[in-house]
């Protein structure tokens, strides 16, 4: 969003702002100062000073750090036409007595705070001159009440922008003062739950709308558009998120012409997609992902929306060829394909797309091999997972030096990856179920200046010993190998990768100890996602829904949409946690760590160091061969989720300090040699039952039927080392043994020299 003025004097924009600008300002109010712009200094303070510039028209504090209730001497400024505090940390309720006080705002936006409580538009009403509107809450604390007291605006609205504000909490109706708005340029009434159907009346009583979202609420029943009615300027159309069912309407090319974006993804829409779709030649956004539709990709489509930089189609029941050599989207910078029933080869009508950066075809049915000609496409991010490709990975790519995002993973590939291929820029690589063979290929050594953050190998047929050159990869986050046939030990080079949060070496051949090393990597720093996965979303998915200049009568002539898109790219990951697999996709892993050594052939203790990763979700060392006794420190892993020791021969008493973990939701011991009491039943160790400790015959107590003695309640057994127990034994084996059998042997000769019948049996 932008907002100028021009022709002003006495405009205050320092380029830096510190709180001494505002001892400054505290004399400069007799100077007649009527505008103050401290857009964009990050500043943290409060309004100290400020409250003394009675004569300010013009007040923007967008974008900083203000924080705390908004101040009350803003009742002051009875000349301000504008109020922009948007984008700040503003808390508390929003004073009812503020705007009939200030009833010569023009421009008003509070948008991006945290404010809470409850706020009635019905305080608006005398504000006659107001035409600008915005408030689009940051949290879930805010409710805003449209209905209740009754009353009746004088102004006229050009911008209204009401978002995830709770509006009309209660009954959930849209807002009725509406009905008798017919200025609108921009309506934003997205994600409030708002049922019903869609309110087309909006744009039937606003004929110079540009701008209408309705995404994210609950409105129902199909979409209905006047046949007689065209709305020359409406540029941006969108429902997405909502209850909508029925057929895609056809006259949507007739009645919004100059369209730039229509989204209507993730409803309920049937059928096919309108060729008529082809009219909207201005047309650059087309999202109709998530819906029930069917058919083929209309030819016209493909061939009429000539201004087409996303397309997006995923989720739905679409099959044939979707685009044809004919085609003419030239400025297509995005296609998403996926999850539909597409087969056969990759079509080369893709190459007409010579700007065409974003390809995602995952989950379909296309088969063949990867054509070597894709590497001529500028891409960045390519997804073509879950298909039924096959053959090698083209050296074509060798001529792709931009990718950032390569998914192959869930086909038929084999042969690996050719040694030519300048992955430089490559940031997740996922190759998972394919049939490579062999070790890992040094040359992927190389890829540590690409900054790499996801490698994902797992479940092919790969061999050899993980290569100490994985260290390399100074900024990896995740590491999976599991389901391989990796051997020898775990390379202490591992431990050289701080940044990791997930590791799968599960499902391997590897064996020898676990380094303690281990414990110095950071396992669970949401930090370390810092410029790694914020960036590539950051790059992925943004949409700025509108901007318009602010002049001096909130001269809306400048409105313009700006669809700004780069590439909607969302990291997933699958990783065992609570004995089940779980996938972890986009934002939340900034929050899932964990560490999988499971199915190994591990052996030694477990390391007590490993109770130093305090911030681990998941720790999973099970059905290895590892001794000795469960570490105390693991009652350091305060954020733990999900620990599975079982399958092993631990021996000693579980660390009764292990209930202090309060967010265990999954603990197995199961299956080792373990003995003593159980934990206390409290706090997370109150919903374990038996499973996790059956297989441990020694063990006693709840939920165990095995009942413990005075003597095992009193005195738990002590956890002795494997070696220091081995030689105990063996010393009290030999001390007694020889005693034993010597005077067995004695009572045996006596018994049968006076028996006569078995002294004649030793003689025959």
């Amino acid at each position: 969003m932008e907002k100028r003025s021009s022709g002003r004097r006495n405009v205050i924009k320092p380029d830096f702002l510190d709180f001494h600008c505002f001892s400054v300002l505290e004399w400069q109010d007799n100077l007649g100062v009527t505008m103050l712009n401290l857009q964009d200094n990050t500043h943290q303070s409060t309004f100290t000073g400020l409250c003394k510039l009675v004569n300010l028209q013009e007040l923007d504090l967008s974008n900083n750090g203000f924080e705390g209730n908004l101040p009350s001497c803003l009742m002051n400024f009875t000349s301000l036409r504008l109020l922009e505090l948007s984008q700040n940390r503003f808390q508390g309720a929003i004073p009812s007595t503020l705007f009939p006080i200030l009833n010569s705002l023009e421009y008003v936006s509070l948008s991006n705070n945290l404010f809470e409580g409850s706020f009635s538009l019905s305080s608006l009403a005398n504000n006659s001159k107001l035409e600008v509107f915005e408030l689009v809450s940051n949290n879930n604390g805010l409710k805003v009440e449209t209905e209740n007291p009754p009353w009746s605006p004088l102004f006229q609205l050009k911008v209204f922008r009401l978002s995830n504000c709770r509006v009309n909490d209660k009954s959930r109706v849209l807002p009725s003062f509406l009905l008798n708005q017919f200025e609108l340029r921009v309506i934003d009434l997205s994600h409030n739950s708002i049922p019903g159907m869609v309110p087309m009346w909006l744009v039937a009583n606003n004929t110079r709308l540009e701008f209408l979202s309705l995404a994210n609420n609950s409105l129902t029943g199909p979409l209905t558009l006047d046949l007689n009615s065209t709305h020359l300027d409406m540029l941006w159309f969108d429902i997405s998120s909502n209850h909508i069912q029925g057929d895609l309407p056809s006259l949507i090319s007739s009645a919004f012409p100059n369209l730039i974006t229509l989204n209507l993804s993730s409803n309920l829409f049937q059928g096919s997609i309108p060729p008529s779709l082809g009219n909207l030649r201005v047309l650059e956004i087309l999202d109709l992902s998530d819906n029930n539709l069917s058919g083929q990709l209309p030819e016209h489509l493909v061939t009429g929306c000539v201004s087409l930089m996303i397309l997006k189609l995923s989720k739905n029941s679409l099959h044939g060829q979707f685009l044809p050599s004919k085609s003419n989207l030239t400025y297509l910078s995005a296609l998403y394909l996926d999850s539909n029933v597409f087969s056969g080869e990759i079509p080369r009508g893709i190459l007409n797309s010579s700007e065409l950066m974003v390809l995602d075809l995952s989950n379909n049915s296309f088969s063949g091999k990867i054509p070597d000609w894709i590497g001529d496409l500028p891409l960045i991010s390519l997804t073509l997972s879950k298909n039924d490709l096959e053959g090698p990975i083209p050296s074509g790519f060798c001529k792709s030096n931009e990718l950032s995002f390569l998914d192959l993973s869930w086909n038929n590939l084999s042969d690996g990856v050719p040694s030519c291929v300048n992955l430089s820029s490559l940031r997740f690589l996922h190759l998972q179920g394919n049939k490579f063979s062999g070790p890992l290929p040094s040359f992927l050594s190389l890829l540590s200046a690409s900054s790499l953050v996801t490698f994902d190998v797992r479940d092919n047929k790969l061999s050899g010993k993980i290569p100490g050159w994985i260290n390399t990869f100074s900024n990896l986050r995740i590491l999976l190998l599991g389901g391989n046939s990796f051997e020898g030990s775990i390379p202490l080079q591992l431990c050289d990768l701080r940044n990791i949060s997930i590791i799968d070496l599960s499902s391997n051949e590897l064996s020898g100890p676990i380094p303690s090393c281990l414990h110095g990597i950071k396992v669970g720093d949401k930090k370390a996602f810092d410029g790694t996965f914020r960036d590539i979303i950051a790059q992925a998915s943004r949409m700025m829904p509108f901007s318009y200049s602010y002049e001096n009568q909130v001269n809306l002539d400048q409105f313009d949409i700006l669809p700004i898109y780069i590439p909607d790219v969302e990291e997933e990951v699958e990783f065992i946690t609570k004995s089940r697999s779980e996938t972890y996709k986009g934002n939340i892993l900034y929050f899932m760590s964990g560490i999988d050594l499971s199915w190994n052939k591990l052996t030694g203790p477990v390391p007590y160091e490993l109770g130093y990763l305090s911030d681990i979700h998941a720790l999973n060392l099970s059905h290895n061969h590892l001794t000795g006794p469960i570490p105390e420190s693991f009652s350091n892993l305060r954020q733990i989720e999900s620990l599975d020791l079982s399958h092993n021969s631990l021996s000693g008493q579980i660390p009764p300090q292990l209930v202090e973990l309060s967010y265990l939701s999954a603990f197995t011991v199961a299956y080792n040699n373990l003995s003593g009491r159980t934990p206390e039943r409290e706090a997370q160790f109150a919903t374990f039952d038996e499973h996790s400790y059956e297989g441990n015959s020694l063990l006693c107590g709840v939920p165990l039927k095995r009942r413990c003695t005075t003597n095992e309640e009193m005195s738990p057994p002590p956890q002795p080392s494997y070696a220091v127990q081995d030689d105990t034994l063996k010393v009290a084996f030999l001390s007694t043994f020889w005693p034993t059998y010597a005077v067995a042997f004695v009572g045996i000769i006596v018994i049968l020299y006076y028996c006569p019948y078995h002294k004649h049996l030793i003689w025959m």
